[in-house]
């Protein structure tokens, strides 16, 4: 009896799918006349080629409506169950520019375009090569030589053509920037590989206070749990902070050590040359770094996940960068012990262990002090030492529980455990605020009352 009860809904299910399968397969009949409209136009524009589809200009405003579509809603139906309709909504009237479109680019921007982003500019100067194939999200040999802008719009325009799309194949640098970043973007994704041109392009962002998400080195990496994405001043070995810029930036990185270097460059006659002689734009890296293509295409998705839930107004909390091994843990866990006994005469208020501990260093006070939560320019000094720091009670009153431990360095208990909240909370009411905040944060996480 139950047999034939599940061989019952299996063939609902199946009759139920192929009926509605027919359905939108005779829509998509209805659609086709809509691709075939997406044909090449290629113009010229400052001595460079650049992509354009017939009737889509740049400075046309992102269809607002795309949901309304039974094809695009569809299409998109995975993501409405995700987000809700309202916030993907947000998504598909969002405009995003990308810069760079080798492997992590052309990633980023595949996923973008497929989450329903709206509006895309897709910005490179440099043109497929055969080399490319191994990381590209969307080229084959017959797009060999053509520009990766070009490419990327023609396969976008059989993936989702309701996305408007624009292609410029152009370098970015201070003539361009205008045409690039004009129009009031929701975020720029900086995908680029050249360190002078990327900084030109994170500092143009900041001047005009546009939402910015940039990649770094991926290539001769081969450990996909070693990409993160944090705050630029909570990387540890990225470049930029080399460059003047050291936080106010998301930027997607690597904890991986290259495992190769750049390989000496070679000229015609297979000698070693000066790569410098054979640059076609001064300042571009000519020596090839080894890449396994795999770790750029995650970079990208990394990136368009990041961007697609911020334009959604969907929290997401990233994993904090803290380098700390189970050790430190359990440090920070004896030393609350003595300071509760040198302090309060007793431990048997405290009342987490060495994984709730872990918990809060990480999860709620990113590895560093409560007080520099508040710092926008930590940089370097983020990466604090454990013999620096310890964990006290926010609260002195109330025990010392995961919803009322804060992380301090030494230098700053004795001033904290001096003064009464409600003194802080008069003189210091936004690190007041900060700090009940989070500690709601562990309630909520935990049901912990304090």
């Amino acid at each position: 009896m139950e047999k034939g009860k599940y061989l019952a809904l299996v063939g609902t299910g199946a009759l139920f799918g192929s009926v509605s399968t027919i359905f939108f397969l005779r829509l998509l009949q209805n659609h086709k006349k809509v691709v075939r409209q997406y044909n090449k136009n290629v113009t010229e524009l400052n001595g460079l080629e650049t992509c354009t589809i017939a009737g889509k200009k740049n400075d046309k405003a992102v269809n607002e409506d795309l949901l309304k579509d039974e094809i695009v809603s569809e299409h998109l139906t995975r993501n409405i169950q995700f987000f809700g309709s309202e916030s993907q909504q947000k998504v598909s009237a969002s405009y995003v520019v990308v810069i760079g479109l080798g492997g992590v680019g052309s990633h980023a921007a595949s996923m973008l375009l497929r989450s329903g982003v709206g509006k895309l500019l897709l910005v490179d100067f440099d043109q497929v090569s055969l080399s490319s194939l191994n990381r590209h999200a969307v080229a084959t040999r017959a797009d060999v030589g053509i520009p990766k802008a070009q490419c990327l719009k023609e396969h976008f325009s059989s993936i989702f053509p309701e996305c408007q799309v624009d292609a410029k194949v152009l370098l970015y640098d201070s003539s361009t920037e205008e045409e690039i970043l004009s129009g009031h973007p929701d975020f720029v994704l900086d995908c680029i590989d050249n360190i002078d041109t990327k900084v030109a392009l994170l500092a143009a962002c900041v001047r005009r206070g546009l939402k910015v998400l940039s990649a770094t080195g991926a290539g001769a990496r081969a450990d996909p749990t070693r990409i993160r994405i944090a705050d630029l001043r909570e990387s540890t070995n990225d470049p930029l902070k080399d460059h003047g810029i050291e936080g106010g930036i998301p930027v997607v990185f690597s904890l991986e050590k290259p495992k190769a270097k750049l390989l000496p460059f070679k000229g015609p006659n297979g000698e070693e040359e000066n790569p410098s002689d054979y640059q076609i734009v001064p300042g571009f890296r000519v020596r090839i770094i080894p890449v396994l293509g795999t770790i750029p295409a995650i970079f990208g998705q990394v990136m368009a996940s990041y961007v697609v839930t911020e334009l959604a107004g969907f929290q997401v909390q990233t994993e904090p960068i803290v380098n700390f091994d189970i050790d430190h843990y359990h440090t920070l866990h004896q030393r609350l012990i003595e300071h509760e006994e040198l302090v309060y005469g007793t431990s048997q208020q405290v009342q987490v262990d060495v994984e709730e501990v872990m918990y809060i260093v990480k999860e709620l006070w990113h590895g560093r002090s409560a007080r520099d939560q508040l710092v926008k320019e930590v940089g370097r000094g983020m990466w604090r030492s454990v013999n620096e720091l310890m964990l006290v009670r926010w609260d002195c009153e109330k025990p010392a529980s995961i919803s009322n431990l804060i992380l301090l360095k030494f230098k700053e208990v004795d001033e904290h455990e001096s003064r009464t909240l409600d003194d802080i909370k008069e003189k210091e009411p936004e690190f007041y605020n900060s700090v009940n905040a989070v500690l709601k944060q562990a309630e909520i996480d935990f049901g912990y009352a304090h």
